[in-house]
């Protein structure tokens, strides 16, 4: 497949499964063995991670920002938002409005994808609840 086929698939993914939250499509699109962050058992968990999820930010949404593509290889980089509804992470519902970033890289094989690394600055949204303490150097005089 082209690297312009292979960023369609990601993004068809990313809105049809993230966004949409249609899991009916996750067959569509990955791999029954599809390796996460190097682990197996991804498909079996990840209803339960977007529920999760959903249920802190119903208004949870996914934006492409940028995306590169090599060979079976698709870089993207992405941008969360939602409004903190639901308890997350330990933090009773804020009503804030939050975003933060993330960056996957995804392998493509036979029109799906069979390995993903994703990660996602928490820290950031942490933060925006309430749940962290800002990183930034604080004045001490």
């Amino acid at each position: 497949m082209s690297s312009e086929q292979n960023k369609a698939i990601v993004r068809n993914y990313l809105n049809e499964i993230v966004n949409k939250g249609n899991m009916a499509a996750f067959d569509s699109y990955i791999s029954e063995d599809v390796v996460f962050n190097n682990a197996k058992g991804f498909k079996q968990q990840y209803p339960a991670r977007m529920q999760t999820i959903r249920r802190a930010f119903s208004d949870y949404e996914l934006t492409i920002e940028d995306q590169i593509a090599e060979g079976e290889k698709v870089v993207t980089r992405v941008t969360f938002r939602g409004t903190h509804q639901g308890q997350f992470n330990g933090v009773a519902p804020t009503g804030r409005k939050v975003q933060w970033s993330g960056l996957a890289m995804d392998r493509i094989a036979d029109g799906k994808v069979v390995e993903m690394w994703h990660v996602q600055n928490t820290t950031e949204l942490l933060q925006q609840i309430g749940a962290a303490e800002p990183t930034a150097a604080k004045d001490s005089g």
